[in-house]
């Protein structure tokens, strides 16, 4: 059942959670959200939201991490990991400096570091991808594929990015068949904009990714939208009423 694998991923609602982080996780549990993907917690207490989402039974499907938080702050990222019962933390970016060759030997370099570092303890290290990486050549390979090179990175490939760097996503995400616990979701509109859609309502089609998905160890199927052209939670809604759909058919 797909349905138990969906997760709304909250920089989708960052908004709504700077104003009532408690709120918006009781409306996304009622929507019928399966999990969250954690986005910053904008000053509430991982404690007390991963009290709430208990009670409200949603789990935690990763939590997006700054990589200067993973080299830095390691200790409370991994203590907020337990708390929302994921093993999962994931590099959502990357600065403007980084995006060369030399800036991407440096962030391979210190995932690495990050991931010998919780080796054997089950966390997951991973990265998070945009457009940018395929815009950089490192050794014949796109700067994606060379700072997913060594399988201790875990992939979590963003379809809508992979389709706006011009390649296919269900293609390219063949490459990380069991190394992708988490599979970002994002639809594009078919006009010349090339924007954010809801699922369902662009050019992707997302039924021979998901059936791949099943087959090759993507535990959650995480959707973003990172601008939506009324309210978020609408966008949102949409989205999982589409995916609910289109799972009927796979």
């Amino acid at each position: 059942m797909i349905k138990q694998q969906l997760a709304a991923q909250l920089y989708t609602v960052r908004n709504e959670a700077k104003k009532d982080f408690e709120g918006l996780l009781r409306e996304l549990s009622a929507m019928g959200w399966a999990a969250v993907q954690i986005d910053g917690l904008h000053g509430n207490s991982a404690r007390d939201l991963s009290a709430l989402m208990k009670e409200l039974g949603l789990k935690t499907a990763g939590m997006h991490v700054g990589l200067e938080r993973m080299k830095n702050d390691l200790k409370a990222v991994l203590e907020e990991a337990d708390l929302f019962g994921t093993k999962d933390f994931i590099c959502h970016s990357l600065p403007d400096g980084l995006q060369n060759p030399e800036g991407y030997a440096s962030v391979k370099k210190d995932l690495l570091e990050v991931a010998a570092k919780v080796d054997g303890t089950g966390y997951r290290v991973g990265y998070h991808n945009h457009d940018f990486e395929f815009h950089t050549s490192i050794d014949g390979k796109f700067a994606l594929e060379y700072l997913l090179e060594n399988p201790a990175v875990y992939a979590e490939i963003d379809t809508y990015w992979v389709k706006k760097a011009g390649q296919d996503p269900l293609s390219f995400i063949r490459n990380y068949a069991h190394r992708m616990p988490i599979l970002h979701l994002k639809d594009m509109t078919a006009d010349e904009r090339q924007t954010f859609a809801e699922i369902g309502t662009g050019v992707i089609d997302f039924a021979p990714i998901l059936r791949w998905g099943l087959k090759s160890g993507v535990e959650w199927f995480a959707v973003e939208q990172d601008y939506c052209p009324g309210s978020p939670l609408d966008s949102l809604a949409l989205s999982l009423e589409n995916l609910l759909k289109l799972e009927k058919t796979l």
